[in-house]
């Protein structure tokens, strides 16, 4: 037996999370051919077949089964080993920011043009994103939620409380009355929010004439006097505000305990920390 290409052992995790060659390509961020060389290069160090290459997909043999804790074990390992470096670093590199998209556009960029010379030689790379990061994996340092995760190894800080109301413009309001008002909704990736709860309560027999999973396109329907949207306070500007929502949601700054550490990391959280408190949110 030969020794195993550490790197390798990732493409054996990825395809066994996936469940297929093409899917742990687009995760690695790979062609698909180079996983296949990978594994097979992984096999023959290890002397030993991980995969039943299957027509629907590809599945862990026996021994697959048998090693594949320890290779995640290796990974989560190395993880951390790569978190614990970054806090030797000074103030300089990348720092990841995930956030939703509204918020990353409406609240954080506006705001940033103060903080950034305090960050030194840091690039901030502000992500706006519909899903959560993992943090453990390192796919961001920083994360802003609007919900509290539960997960072993994060620290959070609440950042604000972000308030939401039913809106339209001047013209569309003025001009109709709310038995006629047409409705702005959230589509299927966004209608789990408690503001789309709501919003589907009070609605009624009004039908809805748009819905989309991006505010900022909601905003601007509103704004041309497309129908009415509940829209979070922060875009609210230039709206008429026709009737309050009664959810309240409160937005949380996420990081891993290990990163915490890392300077620039805390240097760029201490910046997002200040801007909420700045804004009195």
């Amino acid at each position: 037996m030969n020794t195993p290409d550490w790197n390798d052992l990732r493409f054996f995790v990825a395809v066994h999370m996936a469940g297929s060659l093409s899917g742990a390509a687009r995760a690695c961020g790979v062609e698909h051919s180079t996983v296949a060389r990978r594994l097979e290069a992984l096999e023959a160090a290890l002397g030993v077949r991980l995969f039943d290459r299957l027509p629907r997909g590809w599945s862990l043999t026996q021994a697959g089964h048998e090693l594949m804790p320890h290779a995640q074990r290796m990974e989560e390992d190395l993880h951390a080993l790569m978190r614990a470096a970054s806090g030797s670093a000074e103030l300089k590199g990348t720092v990841r920011v995930s956030a939703p998209p509204a918020l990353a556009a409406w609240l954080l960029a506006p705001r940033l043009r103060d903080a950034l010379p305090a960050l030194g030689s840091i690039e901030l790379d502000l992500r706006a994103e519909t899903h959560n990061t993992d943090l453990a994996r390192r796919e961001s340092d920083i994360a802003l939620r609007f919900q509290r995760p539960s997960s072993p190894g994060l620290v959070v800080k609440q950042l604000a409380t972000v308030g939401y109301a039913l809106c339209g413009s001047e013209d569309y309001v003025q001009g109709r009355d709310a038995a006629d008002w047409e409705f702005l909704g959230y589509d299927a990736q966004l209608e789990h929010t408690p503001q789309h709860a709501w919003l589907e309560s009070v609605r009624g027999g009004r039908r809805y004439v748009l819905r989309s999973n991006d505010l900022a396109s909601l905003r601007h329907a509103a704004l041309a006097g497309c129908g009415v949207a509940v829209l979070p306070d922060y875009m609210a500007e230039g709206l008429a505000a026709v009737q309050d929502c009664p959810v309240k949601r409160e937005l949380w700054l996420v990081m891993h305990e290990d990163v915490r550490r890392s300077p620039p990391v805390r240097a760029v959280a201490d910046r997002i920390i200040a801007l909420f408190d700045q804004s009195g949110m």
